[in-house]
């Protein structure tokens, strides 16, 4: 590569290393059991009823469930994941080819860690609201909210690797958690009947399906882009598709299709009312009040490994774009804002937080397809500057996918279906045309390493 060449691409690109094949392994032991974890999170299966069940009934909700798995593995995780397979490189770098060298900084680089510390306000309001209930005093909460926040934000940037073997057995406490609902209340599931007349204009379950195709995409949006870093891991094609199939596909359709099941027999059976969304709330009207203070402490302990590894991406996605910045500076005021958003319930608005992160990287992952199908399979490599195509596909998709948010005035409002998966088809058709019309940047050749 010549030095013209060279001085085009910046630091990071230049100094980047592949994941050598002696670090991975199979499918079963990275990818599977790592977004499996996502997903036994018990903030995104415990209130999935919540997605249209009083309106369209268990079979158009479960229906939803299923597509919203194979959407998420097709669509967002594929082609990341094998990008991070077959180049080693993790997302910052790879995206250096949809979106220039120097917007791959930004795009998805400091996005990736800005939304982060969104997840981590989610996770911080979902945990000390759960810790609080289990210790039945509310007024620990506000401290509960500082505390987690802190401390995994400190564990995420110094020792993350000392939660592993933890992270590892956690997630057995959802799991159990999940199958108890099952048995307690699924029995009576299919007796579930709609307690409110089926929204839309065709009068049909649609709008039930899209609604829980929306809201599982969108919070998958994020971890199928990282699906870059995680493949990094993986040794090849099966192992990234097996890897999806089973973390993702199978643990969406498990921990989303248990929790609606148990909400809609608790429900049939009269254990809960028609408007209790939350499979949580079930078990405390049939457990004793000390068995469900343990369940919840439990859930809670089992969140605290994913908070840490949000700290631990925002961290490294701020060392990289901000070198020069004091990484406990830029995370410490994430964390502030992190904190802020659990205290004042911000965090708490999940379809909207959901619909902000799908937005946002709906159109990522569309625009990263489409370059990975154009360049025949492969990665191109980094292209000079920043790549108009992927910025247009960005800008066009987020808009569309951002418009029916309720973060938005509701004067600007447009009610866009299924938000997530209509950003990530904006951005990919509109990377294609760019494309078509020359509007890609230049490729620029890594330096070949000696």
């Amino acid at each position: 590569m010549s030095n013209q060449a060279a001085s085009q691409l910046p630091d990071y690109l230049t100094s980047a290393k592949p994941n050598p094949t002696s670090n991975r392994g199979p499918w079963y032991k990275n990818t599977a059991p790592t977004y499996a974890g996502i997903f036994l999170w018990f903030v995104f299966w415990d209130s999935m009823s919540a997605n249209g069940l009083s309106t369209g009934g268990l079979g158009a909700t479960l229906l939803g469930i299923v597509l919203a798995g194979i959407i998420c593995h097709f669509l967002f995780y594929l082609v990341p994941g094998l990008l991070g397979m077959k180049t080693g490189m993790p997302l910052y770098v790879v995206g250096s080819s949809t979106f220039g060298a120097a917007g791959a900084l930004i795009m998805p680089g400091f996005l990736m860690g800005a939304l982060q510390f969104g997840w981590l306000g989610v996770n911080t309001f979902g945990s000390a609201d759960a810790l609080a209930k289990g210790f039945h005093m509310q007024s620990l909460y506000i401290p509960l909210c500082i505390i987690w926040a802190v401390g995994a934000a400190f564990v995420g940037m110094k020792g993350i690797q000392y939660v592993a073997k933890v992270a590892t057995y956690l997630p057995l406490i959802p799991l159990v958690v999940l199958l108890v609902g099952l048995g307690m209340f699924g029995g009576a599931a299919p007796d579930y009947k709609p307690t409110a007349p089926a929204a839309g204009v065709c009068g049909c379950p649609c709008e039930t399906i899209m609604l829980m195709i929306a809201g599982i995409v969108g919070f998958f949006a994020t971890a199928g882009a990282a699906g870059v870093d995680i493949c990094t891991s993986s040794r090849d094609k099966k192992d990234v598709s097996m890897g999806g199939i089973v973390g993702i596909i199978i643990a969406i359709v498990f921990t989303a299709g248990i929790s609606v099941i148990a909400v809609a027999g608790a429900r049939a059976s009269g254990v809960i009312g028609p408007d209790v969304v939350n499979m949580t709330a079930a078990l405390e009207k049939k457990l004793s009040s000390g068995w469900f203070a343990a369940i919840m402490i439990g859930l809670t302990l089992a969140s605290f490994p994913g908070a840490c590894f949000s700290s631990f991406i925002a961290a490294n996605s701020f060392k990289t774009v901000m070198p020069k910045v004091n990484p406990y500076l830029s995370v410490g005021i994430g964390v502030v804002v992190s904190i802020i958003l659990a205290i004042t319930g911000y965090a708490s608005k999940l379809p909207s937080v959901f619909g902000l992160i799908g937005a946002s990287f709906g159109p990522i992952c569309g625009a990263m397809l489409v370059d990975y199908l154009l360049a025949g399979g492969k990665w191109s490599g980094p292209r000079a500057g920043f790549n108009p195509a992927g910025w247009t596909a960005w800008l066009l998709g987020f808009i569309v996918g951002i418009l029916p948010n309720s973060l938005l005035p509701a004067a600007v409002q447009v009610n866009v279906p299924c938000a997530p998966v209509a950003a990530f088809v904006v951005g990919a058709v509109v990377y294609f045309v760019c494309a078509k019309l020359g509007m890609q940047s230049a490729v620029v050749p890594l330096p070949v390493k000696k």
